[in-house]
C-alpha cells in the first residue's frame, strides 16, 4: 500500500514539474526558457511604409534634406508613449492633430523605467507605432533617452530616470538596428539632460561626458549612418561652453540645448549666445526643449515660469542663428503644458506656438 502510494506521488509530482512536450517545443521556438533558442532582433519591416520624406543629413552647421535644401524644424515634445498608451491616447490622430498644429517635427521621451517595465518587444511596439505614424502624416521624429542625471557615477535624479551607460550604450545599439534606413527617424537624442544636480549627482567633466558620448555614437553609427546623434551639456542639457574649444569628434552631428526662461538671467540673447547659441555657427543645434507657463498656472514650477514675450525673443533669436526646436509638452499633464485637455485645447503656451508654426510651415 505505501509503495503504491510512494509511486503515485511520483508520478503526481513529475506530472507537476515536468511540462507537456508540447509546451517544452513552444518555449524552443520563441526562445522562452532557452536562451540558446533567442532569435537575434529584427528591423523595423519598412516594406509597406507610405512616405513622402526624405532623408536628413548635416552640412556644415545646418540640417539639409537630399534636394540640398536647409531645413530648420521646429515642433513639439509628446509625452512618454507608454504614458500615452496607458492613458489610451496612443494613436495616429494624436500625430494628425499636431501635424494639423504646423509642426514639422516630435520629440519622442523615452523614460528608462518605462523601458524596463515594458520591455524591449513590448515598447519596441509603441515606437513602431510612432515611426509608421509620423512617417504616414509626413513628421520627422527625434527619439530620445530620456535620463536626468550623471552616467559617469550612475546617479539620477529621479526612479523614472535610472538607467546605467551599459543599458544606454544597448538601447542606442537596439533603436538604431531597428530603425535604420528609415527617413521619418531623422534624430537621435543620446540623454535627456546630463546634471550633476550642484554636486548631489556626483562629479563628471567634459572629457569623461565625450567618451560616453562617443561611445553611444560609435555604436549608433555602426548600425546606422544616416541618422544625426545630438549631443546635450551640462546643467539640464543647458550650456554648451565646453564645445567651443573641445567638440565631439564626430561628424554628422548635432548640439542640444534646452533653453527654458528663467535658465539664463536678462538680457537673455546675450546669455543665450554665449552660453549656446555661439555653437550654432559652426555646428547644427537643436533646442530640444523650450516652453513657458504663469506663476499661477497648474504644475508651474522653476525654470519655465515666464509669459510670451520670452516666446517672441527665443523664437526671434533661433530664427537669426538658424536653430531648429520642440517645446515641451503636448500633454495636459505635463508641465509647461502645450494643451490643457484632451480636446486639445490649447495653453497660452500653446496657442502661441501654434500660430507661429502655422504661418511658418
Amino acid at each position: 500500500m505505501s509503495q503504491r502510494i510512494g509511486r503515485f506521488v511520483l508520478v503526481a509530482l513529475l506530472l507537476i514539474l515536468v511540462p507537456p512536450a508540447d509546451a517544452v517545443a513552444g518555449e524552443a521556438a520563441s526562445g522562452n526558457g532557452n536562451w540558446w533558442n533567442v532569435p537575434y532582433p529584427t528591423p523595423f519591416d519598412a516594406s509597406g511604409l507610405e512616405t513622402s520624406l526624405r532623408f536628413i543629413h548635416v552640412e556644415g552647421n545646418r540640417f539639409v534634406d537630399e534636394d540640398g535644401k536647409t531645413r530648420v524644424f521646429f515642433g513639439v515634445n509628446i509625452s512618454d508613449p507608454d504614458k500615452l498608451e496607458k492613458n489610451g491616447r496612443w494613436s495616429k490622430a494624436h500625430f494628425q492633430v499636431i501635424k494639423n498644429w504646423g509642426a514639422t517635427l516630435v520629440r519622442v521621451p523615452v523614460h528608462p523605467v518605462a523601458w524596463k517595465e515594458r520591455g524591449r518587444e513590448e515598447y519596441f511596439k509603441l515606437l513602431d507605432q510612432a515611426v509608421t505614424w509620423a512617417s504616414e502624416v509626413g513628421l520627422y521624429l527625434n527619439i530620445e533617452w530620456h535620463g536626468i542625471g550623471n552616467l559617469e557615477t550612475e546617479v539620477f535624479q529621479h526612479a523614472m530616470h535610472v538607467t546605467t551607460r551599459q543599458e544606454t550604450y544597448n538601447f542606442w545599439r537596439d533603436v538604431s538596428f531597428r530603425y535604420a534606413g528609415i527617413p521619418a527617424v531623422a534624430f537621435y537624442e543620446l540623454f535627456n539632460e546630463p546634471t550633476t544636480y550642484n554636486g548631489q549627482l556626483g562629479t563628471i567633466t567634459w572629457a569623461e561626458w565625450k567618451v560616453i558620448v562617443e561611445q553611444m555614437i560609435t555604436i549608433i553609427f555602426a548600425h546606422d549612418d544616416k541618422v544625426i546623434p545630438l549631443v546635450g551639456g551640462f546643467n539640464w542639457a543647458y550650456e554648451l561652453h565646453s564645445v567651443g574649444s573641445d567638440p565631439i569628434d564626430f561628424e554628422g552631428i548635432g548640439y542640444v540645448s534646452h533653453p527654458y526662461p528663467m535658465k539664463a538671467p536678462q538680457p537673455w540673447e546675450a546669455n543665450w549666445e554665449k552660453d549656446f547659441g555661439y555653437v550654432a555657427d559652426t555646428y547644427p543645434v537643436m533646442a530640444a526643449e523650450i516652453g513657458f507657463m504663469a506663476a499661477d498656472d497648474p504644475g508651474a514650477h522653476i525654470p519655465v515660469i515666464a509669459d510670451e514675450d520670452y516666446g517672441r525673443r527665443i523664437l526671434t533669436y533661433f530664427e537669426s542663428k538658424g536653430i531648429s526646436w520642440t517645446v515641451w509638452n503636448f500633454d495636459p499633464d505635463w508641465p509647461p503644458q502645450m494643451i490643457s485637455d484632451w480636446d486639445y485645447t490649447p495653453t497660452t503656451q500653446g496657442a502661441f506656438f501654434k500660430a507661429y508654426m502655422l504661418e511658418h510651415r
